[in-house]
């Protein structure tokens, strides 16, 4: 299993757009991570920016299921709306990586 972090920047002003469309996310779309072997998917928001906890089985391949998948397809319109850069699936590597940990 991969813990993968990722980080995102919300558009000015939609903060609370975003805290309540994650309120309850759609069930076909919870479907749809868990069988692209997404074991857990935290977020959390400092003001605009947002920093996600990804726990799955291979994220490369968790993309490449999700990408064009028929759940993810929507909602990630819907995220387009909010975010200052659109996810368009072309990149299959996190933009996060770990410099340290406490052993």
């Amino acid at each position: 299993m991969e813990t993968v972090a990722l980080h995102t920047r919300l558009r000015e002003g939609r903060e609370a757009d975003y805290d309540r469309i994650h309120a309850s996310i759609p069930a076909e779309l919870d479907a749809a991570l868990r069988e692209a072997g997404v074991h857990s998917w935290r977020i959390w928001r400092s003001g605009r920016e947002l920093f996600h906890l990804v726990e799955v089985d291979d994220y490369k391949a968790m993309r490449a299921h999700l990408a064009t998948h028929p759940a993810n397809i929507p909602w990630q319109a819907e995220m387009a709306e909010l975010l200052e850069v659109e996810d368009d699936y072309s990149g299959a590597e996190p933009d996060v990586r770990l410099v340290w940990e406490l052993p």
